[in-house]
């Protein structure tokens, strides 16, 4: 069953009451439901792998690839740039050719999760 917002809130306010270890465990999990999110809906465009024949990158993958000229990767899991509020304003909204997903789709937990997986790699974050 999927947790309300305001119950994933509670969730992280008791698990930084509980201590370092508890918060630890929770932001984990909440990285690997984000993974999984990912996989389930972003990777068949923004994974690693071969795209359509004779596309070495997948087509996600390969935008990024030529918007940036590899600064930063093309790649979205291997970002160190991105941050949870930059994932869910894309998602929402979509970009060029990607399209929105409804909250039917990712709902607010998913995109939370999937944002959190997505910036496990920024400093600031």
């Amino acid at each position: 069953m999927k947790q309300p917002v305001a119950g994933l809130a509670l969730t992280l306010t008791a698990a930084l009451a509980a201590g370092p270890a508890a918060a630890d465990a929770t932001r984990d999990a909440q990285i690997a439901r984000g993974e999984a999110v990912f996989d389930h809906n972003c990777a068949s465009c923004h994974g690693p792998g071969i795209g359509n024949p004779g596309n070495a990158f997948k087509p996600g993958t390969d935008a990024l690839r030529v918007k940036y000229e590899g600064d930063p990767p093309a790649l979205l899991t291997e970002r160190t740039d991105l941050t949870p509020d930059t994932v869910a304003f894309f998602v929402r909204n979509g970009v060029s050719i990607m399209p929105f997903f409804r909250k039917t789709e990712i709902g607010d937990d998913d995109l939370a999760a999937l944002g959190a997986y997505l910036s496990r790699n920024n400093p600031d974050q």
